[in-house]
């Protein structure tokens, strides 16, 4: 059995986290000496009991299954044993094992690389804001990491692709679950420049409880970390703000208004001076100048309106619409529709409630993404709020006000 076998089985041990693995990993020297280890040799470390339980289960027949899920859809396995796992990882006490990868994963350890996080219910002002800033620094060269989230995520990373740049999504599920499903086109860019990538095996539900584990490898990787907008309360940026801090990596923040919601929490970054104040992506390269000259280029600033002219949406093919079976993330409760409900809507009304269960879109988007002219996309969203199904947001976005569930 090769060693990537033992380094998967042992990363996957129910009830284990990323900490305990690698604590194992050092205190019997390899995976496969882990493996084989009796429960005497489990009973010296007083394990938790169903982790124990779960390291005397020998079995293989999952990893297996891993192995060949990966092998027929393309994703790559990286070890932290491999010399082109990320240095900046192996700094890290909890780094993952395995890696899983969907297209080429630049060797960011020579690279400056900066992490994006925010709001997932964005306002104008924050999406323009990382839009504009990450297609600076993709043109001068850096890395952009972040998640593939809507709001500041998905606007982090098409400033990039924008930008001619290298980006690094990094998810919470598996890397072959698209969440949310109306980023399939994102998706699909990101591996033509850079790469997707997890710590979970193929097929894991994006569960809430994961991204925040998760946001310690977009810092990780990073850097520094940009916070453009997020809210002073139950935010998850403010989280990857304290794992960049507790790495040592730099944090960054966009600040706005003081009374707005959205920039509560990256004006308390600034105001606590534990994030330095930025206005545009010279404030974070600047940073990076002397230690990576050879690195960064600097080519003439575009304009706001040009910037704004490459970061404005583009019509997308119908099939993008297409209702998808994405697992969703256990932090979203929300007000159930029935089947009843969903059935006693027009063919239009489901189609776009079932588009806006996944992602935020203004009407003009969802007319950009479906066969449904504007006059019936605008009748249909009115349709649907008024039966309290829809909820409109900042920038005239609209999202789901209610989950499908089809089991009632």
């Amino acid at each position: 059995m090769a060693p990537l076998s033992y380094l998967i089985w042992l990363s996957t041990r129910e009830s284990i986290r990323a900490d305990m693995a690698a604590g194992l990993l050092r205190h019997f020297g390899s995976a496969e000496a882990a493996y084989r280890a009796d429960g005497a040799e489990y009973d010296l470390l007083q394990l938790p009991s169903r982790l124990r339980r779960s390291l005397l289960d020998k079995r293989l027949d999952s990893v297996e299954r891993i192995l060949e899920q990966c092998d027929r859809q393309g994703i790559a396995l990286l070890t932290c044993q491999d010399g082109a796992y990320p240095e900046r990882l192996l700094q890290l006490d909890d780094y993952p094992l395995v890696l899983y990868v969907k297209g080429r994963l630049p060797r960011v350890d020579g690279e400056v690389a900066v992490g994006m996080v925010g709001s997932r219910q964005c306002t104008p002002y924050g999406e323009s804001m990382a839009g504009r800033i990450s297609m600076e620094l993709a043109r001068s060269g850096a890395v952009v990491v972040s998640g593939m989230a809507e709001g500041i995520d998905a606007a982090s990373l098409k400033g990039a692709l924008q930008g001619g740049g290298r980006v690094i999504s990094v998810l919470a599920g598996g890397v072959d679950v698209i969440y949310p499903a109306c980023n399939r086109w994102l998706y699909q860019d990101i591996q033509t420049s850079g790469a997707v990538i997890s710590e979970n095996p193929p097929g894991t539900r994006p569960d809430g409880w994961r991204f925040p584990i998760r946001n310690r490898l977009i810092s990780g990787l990073s850097l520094g970390v940009l916070v453009v907008e997020a809210a002073e309360q139950r935010s998850g940026s403010l989280i990857t703000a304290h794992d960049a801090l507790d790495q040592g990596r730099d944090v960054f923040a966009v600040p706005g208004p003081a009374d707005a919601p959205m920039s509560g929490g990256t004006n308390l970054l600034i105001s606590r001076g534990e994030a330095k104040l930025v206005r545009s992506a010279w404030d974070i390269l600047s940073e990076y100048t002397g230690q990576y000259p050879h690195k960064l280029t600097f080519p003439p600033p575009l304009t706001t309106e040009e910037a704004d002219a490459r970061l404005a949406p583009q019509p997308v093919p119908a099939k993008a619409a297409e209702p998808s079976r994405t697992p969703q993330p256990e932090e979203e409760q929300a007000p159930r529709m029935s089947r009843a409900e969903f059935e006693r809507l027009g063919e239009e009304q489901r189609e776009i409630f079932l588009l806006l269960e996944e992602c935020q879109l203004t009407a003009d988007e969802i007319v950009g993404r479906t066969d449904i002219p504007a006059r019936r996309v605008n009748t249909a969203l009115t349709m649907l709020q008024t039966q309290g199904y829809l909820k409109e947001l900042p920038g005239r976005r609209f999202a789901a006000a209610v989950r499908f569930d089809q089991d009632r």
